[in-house]
């Protein structure tokens, strides 16, 4: 088989259910969808057992946060390549697998594309990503988990996500396997997902805590380096800010055009 796709939901039903149907309407078929729920209460088990016909394994039971219901995918997954595409997150259109896959045959191990970014059902922003992941774009960046296919056989040289990460596990495993562990990748010059960002790490309150982990995690990994943030230069310290007020600005923009929306 090609692909798995897991998607991991807790208590969003309806993001799980707009999930579900972006991945059955796809033209491409040659996929498995496994879904790992984590004990919802809010319908979600009863609509996951009512389509089980589209899923090659499901679970609903309490789990240890977002990243251990990921691992519990992938100790699931029967394809060659792995898609993350959780509750609320859509494949881009009904052919965009058939795109990427159908015609095409692929040796690296991580192949990735663009994604736009919603929320509340309104693209806010897009995110258009490098051809070349270096690690100065992967210190303070990442490309999207919804848009990014990894090889299976990538986590048995790199391992599961680390599950004391709180934020940004995916981001880590990335970054390993980039700059640590040399995978080979392919950047797709088009969109591949929608991503939801009404989640965690897309709140604003939480940036200072994602950055600190971040730092805490770069210097554990690739201590030779990462410079201390407080005796940066001044440009340096600009180029950080500028990437962590990037997104806040833009879900500033949003929220403008939502408070329009409700007026009109």
């Amino acid at each position: 088989m090609k692909l798995s796709i897991i998607t991991i939901n807790y208590n969003d039903l309806t993001g799980l259910k707009n999930t579900v149907d972006s991945v059955v309407n796809q033209s491409w078929k040659d996929y498995e969808h496994i879904i790992i729920d984590g004990g919802s209460k809010d319908g979600s088990y009863e609509y996951i057992n009512e389509n089980a016909h589209n899923f090659s394994y499901f679970v609903s039971e309490p789990d240890e946060g977002i990243y251990n219901a990921m691992n519990k995918g992938i100790a699931k997954a029967n394809g060659e390549y792995l898609l993350m595409l959780n509750a609320g997150d859509l494949l881009y259109n009904n052919q965009v697998l058939s795109k990427i896959f159908e015609n095409t045959s692929y040796t690296q191990d991580v192949i990735y594309g663009d994604v736009d970014r919603e929320s509340k059902g309104v693209v806010f922003t897009e995110s258009i990503f490098p051809d070349k992941l270096t690690f100065g774009f992967l210190r303070y960046g990442m490309i999207s988990h919804q848009a990014a296919f990894f090889k299976k056989k990538l986590h048995d040289t790199v391992g599961l996500y680390d599950e004391t990460i709180r934020y940004g596990a995916d981001w880590h495993f990335i970054i390993k396997s980039i700059c640590k562990y040399n995978a080979t990748y392919l950047h797709l010059n088009f969109k591949m997902a929608i991503c939801s960002a009404d989640g965690l790490t897309c709140s604003p309150s939480e940036f200072d805590k994602m950055f600190e982990e971040k730092t805490t995690v770069l210097r554990k990994e690739f201590p030779a380096f990462v410079d201390d943030y407080l005796v940066l230069d001044e440009l340096d310290r600009k180029k950080i800010n500028n990437r962590v007020n990037y997104f806040i600005a833009n879900f500033k923009q949003f929220v403008k055009k939502i408070i329009g929306y409700k007026k009109s």
